[in-house]
């Protein structure tokens, strides 16, 4: 009995071990698929030269994560979040790529955007510190924090984000082209945004830090 209950607790050691080791993020391969693949869009280290693209250097693990997986088409059923580029790019990896190259990139050292016009910042402050009470639009900051450092696995780090992108999502999240978030809370608040809100808050957004 009592070998037997030994044996019992050295298999399950050892398999311990062996699905430790197979879950361990591969950063060297991330870096890899990173130059390779990723780096036309985002760069090497996830900081993307193009506005339309985001940039991904910093953003939480947990975040890029669950994009990627819901870039990817699973099961027969088509991908959760859409994009064609992005969604062929996912089918490519596998589940320990997406994992490795998500912990990679929110490794790497943001080089964040910048904010382009005076009047645009002074409206999106107030959205992001305050919201539009009357429209029933709350705080940005409520949530992705007040420098916009985000929290990790819940909302996403925004802070020095191209305007460019933030306002195509915000509008994507608004027409429900977008409809990955978590109870549709964005596409709620996004719905009350005016055209010049969504624009204010994204150039508001690029200049924070």
């Amino acid at each position: 009995m009592i070998r037997t209950t030994a044996l019992a607790a050295l298999l399950f050691v050892s398999l311990s071990v062996v699905a430790a080791e197979e879950a361990k993020p591969d950063l060297v391969k991330a870096k890899t698929i990173a130059e390779t693949v990723c780096v036309a869009c985002h760069g090497a280290d996830g900081n993307s030269a193009i506005a339309t693209n985001p940039i991904l250097a910093g953003q939480g693990s947990a975040y890029i994560l669950k994009q990627l997986s819901e870039f990817k088409s699973a099961d027969g059923k088509p991908a959760v979040r859409k994009n064609d580029i992005m969604t062929g790019m996912a089918s490519t990896l596998s589940d320990e790529d997406m994992k490795s190259l998500a912990l990679y990139f929110s490794q790497q050292k943001p080089k964040p955007s910048a904010a382009s016009d005076a009047k645009l910042v002074v409206a999106g402050q107030s959205l992001w510190r305050k919201g539009d009470f009357d429209r029933g639009v709350p705080a940005c900051a409520g949530c992705h924090g007040p420098n916009g450092a985000g929290i990790p696995a819940q909302y996403p780090r925004l802070s020095g984000q191209y305007a460019e992108y933030t306002a195509t999502q915000l509008k994507n999240f608004r027409i429900e082209e977008r409809s990955n978030d978590p109870a549709a809370v964005m596409r709620t608040i996004a719905d009350k945004l005016s055209d010049k809100q969504i624009k204010a808050v994204a150039d508001y957004i690029a200049g924070l830090r």
